[in-house]
């Protein structure tokens, strides 16, 4: 290319929806920019634009016919050279959006030179995925994972060039069984067409797959997992779609798909759940058990109720009020930079995930030359009863409680928040619930306690050992919601765990957080301008 194709190249003269602009590319910033001419209508503000070439989808040469426009230079055209950038257009709260803008021009070769320089800089993007495995869960949320993905997704995978597989999942495990039997070397990224609970399931495989190659024990508790090279994308066609949510601030398929597209990246901790030297499963939501964990055991039961059983089961876990006596012991996360409590949630390039991580990776290095603060090391111990306790690896939030269970949670910070709500009235539990819905501090009570935790331990105390006042009935009038189980506040020996959608019946277990164990298709939650 020579200097002065280049500088025409960086700073041509093309028509944009027959107004002519000024347009440029900036190298240095990988930066699209067009604005309107300067003309009687001309408004500064309004009149420019600019894309990111790391958002641009794909570009593609079009035919535009001539001699349409009233007047001007657009009318002498007979048949103006043009090309199409299909890109991301942001939109309200998270929303990203598939935006084509198309740019005509006299002169072919001027057409040309700017569709090959914008190709070969979008060949440069090695960050991208080229091939993806596609697992669809034909049955989650409202039935319409394999529409949402034919309709809303396949078209702009094919935009961009990306190949697929794509296996429609028949019954449950179907993917996580597939994950260890398929050759994954071939993939860019995995890809969920579901909820949270199909989400699990190939989180499951993957680490699982990864472990097994690498010759690695998960069912050892201090076990060092090996990260998984591959990305997970979500297409969020579930119930909740928290994990979704959580990370990319909105639960929309398209959204979703552009993050996978232009090649972003999250890690995302994860939390090894082990009982007795053998692993439970793993979590990157919530591990719940108490008041969650009764609600998901219950409507286990009710799936042919569909979505509404999950209501219908947290009503009736509500009036059941039962509480849990047992241990909590932790081991606070002393390397990390924030706390529950500091309202600073975790977004996009978080500077507190990072800093965590770096602060954890130097404590491991003194750990393994013996060099650590023995204080660094000294376990906390609660015992007490218990309506809920809750450990969240991120937020949690959805569209029923857009800050979720714990807004100052971080995805990638090596660390998990431990909620414990004590026994209390069902009416201060009631307001503790209905905080998770608005602005509110849903910590600011009494029997609400929050830690930030790396490692913890919980072990129920047997039914024997109770004390006398959980064996006096409970009130007559919730006898008759209550029929599948005791009536409130009689003798319960222990809840389930409620792990990321999944019920673990264990009640004494063991957790560990593993720093940035896995990464998605996600850049986490940017700041709304």
């Amino acid at each position: 290319m020579g200097a002065t194709r280049a500088a025409e190249l960086l700073r041509s003269e093309l028509w944009v929806k027959r107004q002519r602009c000024a347009v440029s590319l900036d190298p240095a910033r990988a930066l699209l920019s067009w604005r309107r001419s300067p003309g009687p209508a001309a408004r500064a503000a309004a009149d420019a634009w600019s894309v990111p070439v790391s958002e641009i989808i794909s570009v593609e040469e079009t035919d535009v016919p001539g001699k349409h426009a009233s007047s001007g230079k657009w009318q002498k055209m007979e048949a103006p050279y043009a090309f199409t950038v299909h890109c991301v257009k942001r939109a309200r709260r998270h929303r990203w959006k598939w935006a084509q803008v198309t740019f005509c021009s006299a002169e072919e070769q001027l057409c040309h030179l700017w569709l090959q320089t914008l190709r070969d800089l979008l060949e440069k993007l090695t960050c991208r995925p080229k091939h993806l495995l596609v697992f669809i869960n034909p049955f989650g949320g409202k039935g319409k994972g394999k529409h949402i993905y034919e309709r809303k997704v396949a078209p702009l995978f094919t935009l961009a060039s990306i190949t697929t597989e794509v296996i429609v999942t028949e019954c449950a495990n179907h993917a996580k069984e597939s994950l260890y039997e398929i050759n994954l070397d071939k993939y860019d990224g995995i890809i969920c067409v579901g909820g949270d609970g199909m989400f699990s399931e190939i989180l499951q495989g993957l680490i699982g797959r990864t472990q097994r190659d690498s010759g690695v024990d998960q069912n050892h508790p201090r076990a060092a997992l090996v990260p998984s090279p591959l990305r997970i994308g979500i297409i969020p066609a579930g119930s909740t779609d928290c994990v979704c949510y959580s990370t990319i601030g909105i639960n929309d398929a398209q959204t979703s798909a552009l993050h996978i597209i232009v090649g972003d990246s999250l890690a995302m901790d994860v939390s090894a759940v082990h009982r007795n030297n053998t692993l439970l499963g793993y979590s990157v939501s919530l591990l719940g058990y108490g008041f969650y964990g009764d609600i998901i055991r219950d409507s286990e039961k009710k799936r042919w109720m569909g979505h509404a059983r999950y209501d219908f089961s947290g009503f009736k876990t509500f009036l059941s009020h039962h509480c849990y006596e047992g241990t909590v012991s932790f081991l606070p996360a002393r390397h990390t930079v924030g706390s529950p409590r500091d309202e600073k949630p975790c977004q996009a390039g978080c500077f507190v995930c990072r800093q965590s991580k770096q602060q954890l990776e130097e404590e491991q290095k003194k750990s393994l030359y013996g060099l650590e603060n023995a204080e660094v090391e000294e376990w906390k111990v609660i015992c007490g009863k218990f309506l809920a306790i809750n450990a969240t690896n991120m937020s949690c939030a959805c569209p029923r409680s857009p800050r979720g269970l714990s807004p100052a949670a971080h995805l990638g910070d090596g660390s998990s928040d431990l909620i414990l709500i004590r026994k209390c009235s069902r009416l201060n539990f009631l307001r503790f619930l209905v905080r998770h819905t608005n602005q509110h501090d849903q910590f600011d009570f009494t029997f609400v306690e929050v830690y930030r935790v790396k490692r913890f331990q919980f072990t129920s105390k047997p039914l024997e050992e109770e004390d006398s006042d959980l064996q006096e009935r409970g009130k007559k009038r919730f006898g008759q919601i209550c029929s599948d189980h005791p009536p409130c506040c009689c003798p319960v020996t222990h809840s389930s765990w409620n792990c990321d959608g999944e019920v673990l019946n264990s009640a004494a277990l063991e957790v560990r957080v593993h720093c940035q164990l896995v990464q998605l298709f996600a850049r986490g939650i940017e700041e709304t301008e």
